[in-house]
């Protein structure tokens, strides 16, 4: 929130002026066109359906406004409908619909107009759980018979995880990291980036450089995956280690000590939520038959190469 994302999205769009920098879509300078000549479509997360309107003439109004011959709106909007899965809707007007029906309308008034670019601003935000998931799928599945671009803002790094290609996180007007899902949460640039990228969230350490290349933590001495240092033993770093590295040893081998403060039984998956000997907290997910119950000490293992090491100011160190 504030980050940026939306006013970077209705720059795109045209609706806010650029005050430096260029937007190309398509090769095609489009900074000082109308945002009619650009070639794009938004869906918004209010919907913007008018109310009084079936679901044909709101997938029909941005063409009728552009002149489209009536014969091309007929064709462009079945085709929509048939693509969307709301044939069957078509007569209904927007107060008959669920949620999940009319962001399926929003979307396709974006398809008729068959833009270059379509811009999604927090579309799934007003939907409950269960909906967001589905509308998730729909839209991946969209995405993949289309083939066109999609700019999606959203603030649930699930939906940004699963949906995109490439991911940029902002934070303040600025660019945090740029990459695809996979680069992002494994090789974060930054602590920003790396606890908010992931559920649950990468556990973040206080520790301190120890000698030869040690790392100092909660009183336990481990290995870092690096062969350098920054600057001479303790001097004060970060380590991140994400839950799903961090295995409970069956006896007292592992590297760091802990106290299962509370857990949760997810099936499959138990989640830890533990306190290390200094009060760091940290999280564990505990895949296992055997149950871990609360006031449990867990000895924790895990592998140098999981480790992300940040600098006194956050930024990852390779």
């Amino acid at each position: 929130s504030g980050c940026g994302k939306s006013t970077l999205l209705r720059m795109i769009a045209g609706l806010e002026d650029v005050t430096d920098g260029e937007i190309e879509i398509k090769g095609r300078l489009v900074t000082d066109l109308d945002p009619s000549e650009r070639g794009i479509a938004m869906v918004f997360q209010s919907y913007a359906l008018y109310p009084h309107m079936s679901v044909r003439d709101n997938l029909a109004f941005g063409l009728k406004m552009a002149r489209t011959s009536p014969a091309d709106i007929e064709t462009r909007v079945k085709a929509a409908s048939a693509i969307l899965k709301i044939d069957h809707l078509i007569d209904r007007r927007p107060g008959q619909l669920s949620g999940g029906q009319r962001q399926r309308v929003a979307i396709g008034r974006a398809i008729v107009r068959k833009p270059d670019v379509f811009l999604f601003d927090e579309p799934l935000s007003n939907l409950d759980a269960e909906l967001r998931v589905s509308m998730r799928i729909e839209i991946a599945r969209l995405h993949r018979e289309l083939g066109n671009t999609m700019i999606y803002v959203t603030h649930d790094q699930t939906e940004a995880m699963t949906l995109a290609d490439k991911i940029v996180v902002l934070r303040d007007g600025r660019v945090e990291q740029a990459g695809t899902p996979r680069e992002i949460y494994e090789d974060p640039a930054n602590t920003f980036v790396a606890g908010f990228i992931g559920s649950p969230r990468m556990n973040l350490l206080n520790a301190r450089w120890g000698e030869r290349g040690l790392v100092d933590v909660a009183g336990s001495r481990i290995e870092s995956g690096l062969s350098r240092t920054d600057g001479p033993a303790g001097n004060a770093l970060t380590l991140g280690l994400r839950p799903e590295h961090l295995k409970v040893a069956s006896d007292r081998s592992g590297k760091l000590t802990a106290t299962v403060d509370f857990s949760e039984y997810l099936g499959g998956t138990q989640y830890l939520y533990c306190q290390l000997a200094d009060g760091q907290s940290l999280t564990v997910e505990h895949r296992s038959p055997v149950s871990i119950a609360a006031g449990e000490e867990v000895s924790l293992l895990f592998e140098p190469s999981d480790c992300r090491l940040f600098d006194e100011g956050g930024k990852r160190l390779r």
